[in-house]
């Protein structure tokens, strides 16, 4: 006879209570995810150097078009408080110092994957979907496999658009040599090569 487990979904204000309790300490790499508590895969080199590239590019490009977050919250809504790499937020005169951005706030998240790029096309996508987040782009970095196994593909940038209840209904990839720009700051152009480099590091 199969058992039946009752669990409890935390909320975002019983997840900063653990914090305030010392029971999470800012060393814990975790977010919120559907009421668990999801703990982050290691930040290795190739991401965060791919990271700090999406910001630098970011910060030149955008100006004061939007404020650039990385690796901040996004309050989706009581369960749910993801940490993207990298988000977009519409500009706010406090600059999110009380409150950390909304669904209606974002403007694009990125998410830059080499070891996580299941999360974050199983899981954070349709969750990105569900609340209407209107652009994701998700750096795949081309991993295939994991350990000593783990092989490379040309990375690519997965460009996901126009959020519906079974996910995101347009889906196109930016290679080398394109330029891609978010749909709601069309004059910012971005060119994949910044984002992903040109060879060599990331291969």
């Amino acid at each position: 006879m199969a058992v039946q487990l009752n669990r409890r979904r935390f909320t975002v204000d019983d997840y900063y209570r653990m914090a305030d309790a010392g029971i999470l300490t800012e060393d814990d790499r975790v977010e919120l995810l559907d009421g668990e508590i999801i703990q982050m895969s290691p930040i290795g080199p190739l991401h965060g150097g791919n990271v700090d590239d999406a910001n630098r590019v970011f910060l030149r490009t955008v100006g004061d078009r939007a404020i650039v977050r990385v690796q901040n919250p996004v309050r989706l809504d009581e369960h749910n408080e993801p940490e993207p790499d990298l988000v977009l937020a519409r500009p706010q005169a406090d600059r999110y110092h009380r409150n950390h951005p909304g669904p209606a706030d974002v403007l694009l998240v990125v998410e830059v994957s080499d070891t996580t790029l299941q999360l974050d096309r199983q899981v954070k996508l349709r969750l990105y979907a569900r609340y209407r987040i209107p652009e994701v782009w998700i750096e795949n970095l081309g991993a295939v496999g994991g350990g000593r196994r783990r092989v490379r593909r040309e990375p690519v940038i997965e460009v996901y658009r126009h959020p519906g209840p079974r996910g995101y209904q347009d889906v196109r990839i930016a290679r080398r040599g394109e330029r891609i720009s978010p749909a709601l700051l069309p004059e910012v152009e971005i060119a994949v090569n910044d984002l992903l480099g040109t060879g060599g590091e990331n291969e």
